[in-house]
């Protein structure tokens, strides 16, 4: 059941790209630099911790 989801995903990306796989990989790719940008800004915010204490996180690169 997820394959099929990714597969209409997939499908709906490259749909609103008119076809352009390459241009379909540039958006996903500019997605991802915000969501890691975004990410970035709360591990920031959570090493600030509460009452001093220190949260780690490790990042997928």
């Amino acid at each position: 059941m997820a394959y099929k989801r990714t597969e209409v995903a997939i499908e709906k990306i490259i749909a609103s790209c008119d076809g352009n796989m390459r241009g379909a990989l540039e958006a996903l790719m500019l997605v991802n630099e915000h969501l890691e940008e975004e990410l970035q800004r709360l591990y920031t915010i959570m090493s600030l911790g509460d009452e001093g204490e220190e949260y780690r996180f490790e990042t997928v690169h």
